[in-house]
């Protein structure tokens, strides 16, 4: 689980960094500047162009301080995993009070789930997640965590050390906060389309030799809807939605198994 859940977290920062090429100016809200973007907007309501006037860069930086500033959000997709070449998927929600629920799962082989609420962090694994996380390992210890495990709601402290991987990744303060962009990508406008039934605008981004293509909302706020990377090192895709929606994160009913009590 340690792999999986730092693999995910760093594509998650590379996702909010990718925006921040355009980062300059974004504290500017004072003097002219929120008369420059009254206008910009008056201007982009009075047309059908999504973005009226704007650069690729100037809605790419709208997009970083919209999505920045969620209070919460649920991340879905796909994300390599270097270390065992297979591919992640994810579907967390989160927010900036360290609240999560969601599963995740390697190259389809079985599935976790995970809740963060409070001071505790809620675990379940199927036997068939719990097999392939054990590949390599003793059949008869393999055999004794599946017993115990499999199916079963878990809890431990998410102060613990044991936790301290999982419950960064519920971090939502930390992955937005930290984004900070080098300023040296080129962000061009695309397309107009749909993200779940969102109307969003592509953006095309250059950085080096890497390829992204951002989707952002054209209504409402200018959230990031969409990340999709075409690195050869990196490639992946990630889908944003549920803003500032609440995350929903609450201890699982029934009996759960108390791993710190079983490990003394």
């Amino acid at each position: 689980m340690r792999r999986t859940t730092l693999v995910a977290l760093c594509l998650m920062a590379a996702t909010t960094a990718s925006l921040t090429g355009c980062q300059s100016g974004k504290d500017g809200d004072g003097g002219g500047g929120g008369a420059a973007a009254a206008t910009a907007s008056a201007t982009a309501k009075a047309s059908a162009e999504p973005f009226a006037g704007l650069s690729g860069d100037e809605i790419a930086e709208r997009a970083l301080e919209a999505t920045t500033g969620a209070r919460s959000l649920r991340m879905t997709g796909d994300v390599p995993d270097d270390e065992s070449g297979g591919t992640i998927r994810i579907d967390m929600a989160m927010d900036r009070q360290g609240e999560c629920a969601g599963t995740m799962s390697l190259d389809g082989q079985g599935e976790a789930e995970l809740i963060k609420t409070g001071d505790t962090l809620y675990m379940k694994y199927d036997e068939r997640f719990l097999r392939a996380q054990s590949e390599g390992e003793p059949k008869a210890d393999t055999d004794a965590a599946v017993a115990l495990l499999a199916g079963r709601w878990t809890k431990t402290s998410a102060t613990g050390q044991d936790a301290e991987d999982m419950t960064g990744f519920c971090d939502l303060d930390t992955m937005l906060d930290d984004a900070e962009g080098s300023g040296s990508t080129d962000v061009t406008r695309g397309r107009t389309t749909t993200v779940g039934g969102t109307p969003a605008i592509v953006l095309h981004e250059k950085d080096g030799t890497d390829r992204n293509t951002l989707y952002v909302a054209t209504e409402g706020e200018p959230y990031l809807l969409r990340f999709e990377s075409a690195s050869e090192k990196d490639p992946g895709a990630l889908t944003f939605s549920a803003y500032d929606e609440p995350v929903g994160a609450k201890a699982p009913t029934g009996k759960v198994l108390d791993l710190d009590a079983l490990t003394g």
